[in-house]
């Protein structure tokens, strides 16, 4: 303006022109607000957009006006021998701003719009989230309690042999073993994850249970390093993998035979090994349907992990190795191997 040979008073005229958005700073939480109570999208259009209509109507009175205060007093165009009178001034203002104040109350709204349907779609997938990790939760449960009656039936059913071939000690040790175990597992419950340290308890607990069953048919021994007992595993993860080692291994080998856990950990990557002595996989064994033991195990990982696991079966040696890798989680232990 000073460029075009214009003569202001340029500071008067920067403070008239700062001011004169006060209006419209103090109107938008107003707008925001009607804009929240009154969408102009749904419920009653009419009535909404009335509202608005209305609402915007005053702020242009009040700004024109507050803008025509200013001006009358200040003089900031520098106008001789000064600036009309305050009515006709407030009409001009009024009637020139109308387009301006509807634009801008449209943007006030449309960004009040935008924030809201920001923080809904927040919430819904705050609450999609929320729903998504009890389907989860509720998945993993049942495959637990999917797991626990499968282990349970088996175990009575080793009971039941013993009583018939009147093995009474046997069969009272095994009772024993038994009440102690299930009720371990029913203090972890809740627990979808453990310390390694933990699960090779329970794991142990189970092959002391089968112990009495096979007696000295059975052998087990775990080499797991102390530092990788701290690290967080699915609960009950290796049960159902040891059960199945005796079952289609040792329990079908008259003089039994050996099962082996092992663990390692590499390229933050925790990786367990269960290891029976035992007859081979058939040839075409990946094509028949896994037992209930193995199709729960996997299922259960891809619900934690994801595509983050890996589990295989593969004959090794004299006998049957099946691998189990997940991500590698350090917890700080919870009890150590006896």
């Amino acid at each position: 303006m000073r460029a075009e040979g214009m003569h202001h008073y340029w500071t008067r005229l920067y403070f008239t022109l700062l001011l004169s958005w006060l209006p419209f700073m103090i109107a938008t939480p107003l707008i925001l607000r009607l804009g929240r109570r009154f969408p102009i999208n749904r419920f009653n259009p009419i009535t909404n957009w009335g509202v608005h209509l209305g609402a915007c109507a005053v702020i242009c009175l009040g700004a024109s006006l507050w803008i025509s205060m200013w001006e009358e007093w200040l003089n900031p165009w520098a106008l001789t021998p000064g600036p009309e009178a305050f009515l006709p001034l407030w009409w001009k203002k009024l009637f020139n701003g109308l387009l301006s104040t509807a634009i801008l109350y449209g943007l006030v709204l449309l960004a009040g719009h935008i924030l809201v349907a920001q923080r809904r779609l927040a919430m819904q997938q705050a609450e999609t989230a929320r729903l998504s990790e009890q389907l989860t939760k509720a998945q993993l449960n049942a495959l637990r309690r999917q797991i626990e009656p499968h282990f349970l039936f088996n175990t009575l059913n080793a009971i039941a042999g013993l009583v018939r071939e009147q093995n009474n000690d046997a069969a009272v040790t095994m009772i024993a073993r038994l009440s102690e175990f299930l009720r371990r597992t029913m203090s972890d419950s809740d627990r979808q994850q453990v310390a390694l340290s933990e699960e090779l308890e329970f794991t142990q607990k189970y092959l002391e249970i089968q112990k009495v069953r096979f007696a000295d048919r059975l052998a087990f021994g775990v080499d797991v390093p102390a530092d990788l007992l701290s690290a967080r595993v699915p609960s009950l993860i290796l049960q159902p993998m040891v059960e199945n080692a005796i079952k289609h291994g040792i329990a079908k080998r008259a003089q039994g035979g050996a099962i082996s856990i092992a663990a390692a950990r590499g390229n933050g990557t925790l990786t367990l090994r269960i290891f029976n002595e035992g007859p081979s996989l058939p040839a075409g064994w990946e094509k028949t349907t896994s037992g209930i033991g193995v199709q729960n195990v996997r299922t259960r990982l891809q619900s934690l992990y994801g595509s983050g696991f890996e589990l295989n079966l593969r004959n090794v040696r004299e006998g049957v190795e099946v691998s189990l890798s997940l991500p590698y989680v350090d917890v700080p232990p919870v009890s150590a191997i006896q």
